[in-house]
């Protein structure tokens, strides 16, 4: 199976895993098995919004399924550019990671302790 990925700017994740035929998309399963070689399932006959186009089977038996990959504000290039999941094993689907990382603020000084009396 082949999977295509359509980057789109949204806050709700996506979680993907594969078996056989079948992709699990945030825990909603969709079986393309029944799917006949040569064949196409429009976008239109699919009742879910992570799809990005139409299921297709080629003549040796190869499901392409096009799915949006969300991502945050602040996507790194891979993310919003991302290369087709070919191949794809059966098992969770590694995606592109959803944003980068704010960096983790510097700690701020400790502040210098003022002379007491004993000190002077």
């Amino acid at each position: 199976m082949d999977i295509p990925l359509s980057p789109m700017r949204r806050d709700e994740r996506l979680t993907l895993s594969k078996a056989g035929d079948a992709l699990t998309l945030n825990d909603e399963v969709f079986d393309f098995t029944d799917l006949p070689n040569g064949a196409t399932l429009p976008r239109s006959a699919i009742n879910s919004y992570w799809f990005a186009g139409d299921v297709t089977r080629d003549e040796a038996g190869e499901l392409t399924v096009p799915v949006i990959l969300p991502h945050g504000y602040n996507a790194p290039e891979e993310t919003r550019f991302p290369a087709t999941l070919e191949n794809v094993s059966d098992g969770p689907v590694v995606l592109p990671i959803y944003e980068t990382p704010e960096p983790e603020p510097e700690p701020e000084p400790e502040p210098e302790e003022a002379p007491t009396e004993e000190s002077i």
